[in-house]
């Protein structure tokens, strides 16, 4: 297969990938602010639960949580499923897995923070919620910035996981088109694509960094 027929179809792919990738970061980092908060909890229950998630989560592979997702409705709840809920269970799946390393890396962020600066901003009048959002989540974000750059980019490349379910994403398509044309050809173009998306990844993230540093 020429590259001018074989971008098209790869094309479809790496709009798939693309779609997992800002999706997941959409609900995963937002969660991952939850689940820190479930961890420094003062509640014991719900620290518990939260510790033991996070266990699960970074304790497992997440090739294995994409598995169990996907077909734990139907084995266990006897649902019927879809073919829709395959990009689904994609998004479920990595968005719980990489909120769990979020959480973590926010947990580690918050904690960083001198306690002066709460009892500073209790002086002035600050609300427990205020003081984090104005105060100490900014602080936090410019501290994890790096953590979460790292956790991004491995995400760029995690996406190829979704194969496991028959998510016809970038690297699906890929080996398909190899082992059609017995050629990896197609291959080469899916790890330039990655290494491209990375790039492009860091950049923005380094970029992100340098607006933060009036922090510093």
């Amino acid at each position: 297969m020429s590259l001018v027929t074989m971008i098209p179809q790869l094309a479809e792919g790496m709009l798939t990938s693309i779609m997992i990738f800002a999706l997941t970061l959409l609900f995963s980092l937002p969660l991952g602010l939850v689940v820190a908060g479930g961890r420094k909890s003062n509640y014991r229950i719900i620290s518990m639960i939260t510790r033991a998630y996070i266990s699960i989560m970074r304790g497992t592979p997440l090739m294995l949580q994409l598995i169990v997702i996907f077909f734990a409705p139907y084995y266990i709840f006897g649902f019927s499923l879809s073919s829709d809920y395959r990009m689904i269970a994609v998004i479920i799946a990595f968005s719980i897995n990489y909120a769990a390393y979020f959480g973590e890396i926010y947990r580690g962020g918050i904690e960083s923070i001198p306690k002066g600066q709460y009892e500073a901003a209790e002086v002035l009048g600050y609300t427990r919620i205020q003081t984090f959002f104005r105060i100490i989540l900014p602080q936090v974000i410019k501290t994890v910035l790096p953590s979460i750059t790292n956790e991004v980019i491995t995400l760029v490349k995690d996406t190829s996981l979704s194969f496991v379910i028959a998510v016809p994403e970038m690297f699906t398509i890929a080996k398909q088109i190899a082992a059609a044309d017995a050629s990896i050809n197609a291959l080469l173009v899916a790890g330039i694509f990655y290494y491209v998306f990375n790039v492009v990844v860091a950049r923005v993230m380094v970029h992100i960094e340098q607006k933060l540093d009036y922090y510093e």
